[in-house]
């Protein structure tokens, strides 16, 4: 039965929250005893697929697997390694649109574990504080690397630049492919998944409208 439901629930990809379900000793381990434990099991997976860890090609795949589990692709787990957001005074008084589009989304899906890959395009008009547009691109990164469902990391990265710019004036769209589509399953190599979240003023559609027109002009 528990496996049935579980199979039913991957199947539908339900979402539970807006935040990544993290356990609450999550980080009560260092990260060398997670790479430490991962590389034990991850070669434990790899012998029972029946691979040879004693081949030379081999023989270090378990650790490599686990640094990069580790220190790259899920490195936005830990609240710790969160970029510092750097946000100054509007002194020029800019109130139109800023839009920053094309910032990479390199992902991995919560269900298989696979790639999302793909593009944000973010806008904001400000109020009374502006940010500096690299931390836009870092931001978008760092919610990026952990596993994730596209519509969670629209809304993560929404919610953290309006509580940063202390502005419900800001729109995301994310634009990605899904190596769980594409590389099992229906195998469509074609679509892609687009979400859009936005709040304060571009819930007129005119603004709306605005946005996307600049967004496609070249």
């Amino acid at each position: 039965m528990k496996n049935e439901l579980h199979k039913t629930i991957g199947d539908n990809h339900i979402g539970t929250s807006i935040e990544t379900p993290i356990l609450q000793d999550a980080f009560d381990k260092s990260d060398t005893e997670k790479i430490e434990n991962i590389q034990y099991y991850f070669s434990q997976i790899m012998e029972e697929l029946g691979l040879d860890l004693s081949d030379e090609s081999l023989s270090g795949t378990p650790y490599r697997f686990a640094k990069m589990y580790v220190k790259e692709l899920f490195y936005g787990l830990n609240p710790n390694n969160k970029p510092h957001l750097s946000t100054f005074p509007n002194k020029y008084g800019y109130k139109k649109m800023l839009i920053e589009k094309e910032v990479s989304i390199d992902s991995s899906c919560e269900h298989h574990f696979l790639p999302i890959v793909g593009h944000a395009h973010i806008g904001y008009i400000p109020e009374d504080m502006v940010i500096g547009l690299s931390k836009i691109n870092r931001l978008v990164d760092y919610y990026s690397h952990r596993p994730q469902v596209q519509e969670r990391l629209c809304l993560q990265i929404l919610n953290d630049l309006q509580e940063t710019l202390g502005t419900k004036n800001v729109i995301v769209v994310i634009d990605a492919k899904h190596l769980c589509v594409s590389s099992r399953g229906i195998k469509d190599k074609n679509s892609s998944t687009i979400t859009v979240e936005y709040g304060g003023c571009f819930e007129d559609i005119t603004t709306r409208n605005e946005f996307f027109q600049t967004l496609n002009k070249n």
